[in-house]
């Protein structure tokens, strides 16, 4: 069953479309998406994200188990991010160590949807609050990443490092205000005016996102060398760190939440590693990471890992107890 969800996410024509900006590069093509329409783009992914999990958000009634979920995925959503950050970056340079670690601080929303199709071929239901629980962790990571290649970037430059002006630049930051605000939004809007722009956050999102991950795998086929310049670490970091967040989190929700598909749920987003917000954010915030690290990474190594060998482990765990 494992190797039917890899096949089919292998055929998602946004996948893809980043599998063909890598072609376009190694056959030298001038296929090029203009700088303009690329940030475009990318402004609105992160819109569309954030306003979809305020919406989702909105239409639900909190209670211990709810709690319980927001506080995990929340907790991992920052502390992920932290400690592989200084593990990146005894590697990495600090910009591109932000930027990963960001990326596998936030989430997959491909991840999260095959895991959803993982859970009712195994006669589970998924709780709609979950999707509230993953819009809520794409935030925080990026603030992370950002806030810590902001501090150790004064550092380098012997400049003063005051925390409070370094968080208040990585929180009021475009692109994570954005994604802030768009689910601030989300949450306050009635469903009757969220319908009116049902179109334009719901219907184009996926043309829009296979034309971004064209533009990501154009970027990315340019530096892709760069991922293979520092030898094994980083793909031994997109396998190993994320399997071990995931078994982690199956591990800890046995303890706080009763449902098993829960429990599965926050392994799998503690695992996943995003590959659409976080890339989007990092193009606008933080421009001198390499795109050829932080996209290849979660898309063409943690994504299959996870849904081939991770999914069958998280869902052990979680159903341990």
């Amino acid at each position: 069953m494992n190797f039917q969800l890899l096949s089919d996410n292998l055929t998602n024509p946004a996948l893809l479309f980043f599998v063909l900006g890598i072609i376009a590069v190694y056959l030298r093509s001038d296929l090029e998406i203009p700088s303009n329409s690329s940030k475009f783009i990318s402004i609105y992914l992160l819109f569309s994200i954030g306003f979809k999990g305020g919406q989702e958000l909105s239409h639900e009634t909190i209670d211990r188990e709810i709690l319980y979920c927001f506080i995990l995925g929340l907790s991992s959503s920052i502390l992920i991010p932290y400690y592989t950050f200084y593990l990146l970056k005894t590697k990495l340079k600090l910009h591109d160590a932000g930027a990963i670690a960001a990326s596998y601080g936030s989430v997959s929303a491909v991840t999260f949807v095959t895991a959803s199709a993982y859970l009712e071929g195994l006669g589970q239901h998924l709780e709609g609050h979950m999707v509230a629980v993953m819009a809520l962790m794409e935030s925080p990571a990026i603030i992370v990443g950002l806030l810590m290649v902001s501090l150790y970037s004064k550092q380098e430059n012997e400049v003063n490092n005051n925390k409070s002006k370094t968080l208040s630049h990585a929180m009021t930051n475009g692109s994570v205000l954005l994604i802030i605000g768009s689910l601030l939004i989300g949450f306050i809007t009635t469903t009757k005016h969220a319908e009116g722009i049902k179109p334009f956050t719901n219907d184009i999102f996926k043309g829009f996102l296979a034309i971004f991950l064209l533009d990501m795998g154009i970027m990315s086929g340019r530096k892709l060398n760069s991922m293979f310049s520092y030898g094994s670490f980083p793909l031994l970091f997109a396998l190993i760190i994320p399997l071990l967040n995931g078994c982690l989190m199956a591990y800890l929700a046995n303890y706080f939440v009763e449902s098993i598909a829960n429990r599965f749920i926050l392994a799998v987003l503690a695992a996943s590693a995003s590959y659409i917000a976080v890339p989007a954010a990092m193009k606008i915030a933080n421009p001198k990471a390499d795109p050829g690290l932080y996209l290849p990474m979660p898309l063409a190594l943690t994504f299959p890992m996870n849904i081939t060998l991770g999914f069958p482990i998280y869902y052990s765990i979680a159903t341990y107890f």
